[in-house]
């Protein structure tokens, strides 16, 4: 019987040549030059010229740039009318400001000063001595004043009593003697501006103490008119437009005792009607609406074409990628063959060069349980004319596989990887011996 199977076992291997014919690289081929992957051959087998494929131009566009977009337009034309002497003038009082103290704003500064001298002269000179080492502290945007070793405390909006108890405290928290003075050195926050018809147009400020219409106008240098019977002072206050006849204003103390508050702007007018006064305040009101709806609409209008950009660029994209999807895109590729996890073709990026490591380590690349390390072979047609040059890289000293990362392939670049010899007679046995038996049984039968 054993002589029996050994000559069956002879007899298949002679009718079929060979138990197992697995592909290799063959060195004694003419055409083929063999050539390990080394420091210096790097150089060589990435000397042959190549661009790689590039994205559309679409994959490098933005949404931004639209040109061609409309702006606010043309300001409209100032109003004019001729003017004409009125038989009488309407007098619209604003109305009475509550009484009540001067309250810190942002822009103000304050002065403090520590405990000096006795005497009421010894404390005056204390306190332009702190004023010559700057112990005045604005009130910044915050609303709060930075005082060393405090810190900051906020002021802004409290009346000077309220700020002295605020800075009291500050000074008991931070362990310093509370004995101090508090005062205002400069009153920015609060202004009344006067124009028109006067001597000299300016801002007055509002101090501590309250600040009234006739006031206002004397620190501009009084009014400046020739014919007071036609003369009008105008107030804008809070979007409304008060007027005051000149002459109802001479005669009337209560008028001139108008109190101002922060923001009114005082106009004297020569002239009966709104012409000035209330054409400049109405036109500047008007002119900024305008302004404001056409920049709504120009910034409407860009954020719709900005849209439709993206759409575009978007649609473009998805048409590109759906084309790569379908293989509708012209595409370069390197093979995969031998022991590799799934025997294909690695496809080449677009916009840059790829490495024989990118393609070992891609989804169908190296088996690491039957691909032999120390055969990685990349076989290339160097010149086009049939002669191939196969890369050997021997990854048995895993360190090689820093050379992979910079062995550039090439298009029809053929990744190929050996067996290892214990997958070769696997392979062979499970090939050999179902036929053995297969035959052995027939024999016997």
């Amino acid at each position: 019987m054993k002589k029996l199977l050994v000559g069956l076992a002879f007899g298949f291997l002679s009718a079929c040549g060979a138990a197992y014919i697995s592909p290799s690289v063959d060195f004694s081929d003419d055409n083929v030059t063999v050539v390990e992957i080394t420091q210096n051959s790097l150089a060589q087998a990435n000397a042959s010229a190549f661009t790689p494929r590039a994205l559309p131009a679409v994959f490098f566009q933005d949404a931004g740039g639209v040109t061609g977009m409309r702006g606010i337009g043309a300001v409209p034309a100032a109003s004019a009318t001729p003017q004409t002497r009125p038989t009488s003038l309407q007098t619209r009082i604003p109305p009475e400001v509550p009484a009540g103290p001067y309250r810190i704003g942002v822009g103000d500064v304050v002065l403090l000063a520590t405990k000096g001298a006795g005497t009421t002269v010894e404390e005056l000179s204390g306190l332009l001595a702190a004023q010559n080492r700057r112990q005045g502290y604005t009130i910044q945007d915050d609303g709060a004043a930075a005082i060393p070793d405090v810190g900051r405390i906020r002021l802004a909006g409290l009346t000077l009593e309220e700020a002295e108890v605020e800075l009291f405290q500050a000074l008991v928290e931070n362990q310093i003697d509370p004995s101090f003075s508090l005062e205002i050195a400069e009153f920015n926050s609060q202004r009344v501006s006067v124009g028109g018809a006067v001597h000299k147009p300016k801002v007055a400020k509002i101090t501590l103490t309250p600040l009234h219409l006739d006031e206002a106008i004397l620190a501009a240098g009084g009014v400046d008119v020739e014919d007071r019977e036609y003369a009008t002072i105008r107030i804008y206050r809070d979007g409304t437009l008060y007027q005051l006849p000149m002459t109802a204003y001479l005669e009337n103390r209560a008028m001139q005792r108008i109190r101002m508050k922060d923001g009114d702007s005082v106009f004297v007018d020569t002239e009966y009607e709104l012409s000035k006064a209330q054409a400049y305040f109405q036109e500047q009101i008007t002119l900024g609406d305008y302004r404001r709806s056409a920049r709504t609409a120009a910034l409407d209008e860009l954020q719709s074409a900005v849209n439709l950009r993206r759409a575009a660029l978007a649609e473009q994209r998805e048409n590109f990628q759906a084309r790569v999807a379908l293989a509708a895109v012209e595409r370069d590729y390197v093979y995969l063959v031998g022991e590799v996890t799934r025997p294909g073709r690695f496809e080449m990026p677009f916009g840059h060069k790829a490495t024989l490591a990118d393609a070992l380590f891609s989804d169908g690349g190296f088996s690491s349980e039957t691909g032999n390390p120390s055969q990685i072979y990349l076989l290339r047609d160097m010149n086009g004319d049939g002669q191939v040059t196969a890369w050997h890289l021997n990854a048995r000293n895993a360190a090689n596989f820093l050379l992979a990362t910079r062995l550039e392939v090439r298009p029809n670049d053929v990744v190929f990887i050996a067996e290892q010899p214990i997958t070769k007679w696997n392979r062979v046995i499970q090939q050999f011996v179902p036929s053995l038996i297969t035959a052995g049984v027939a024999a016997a039968n």
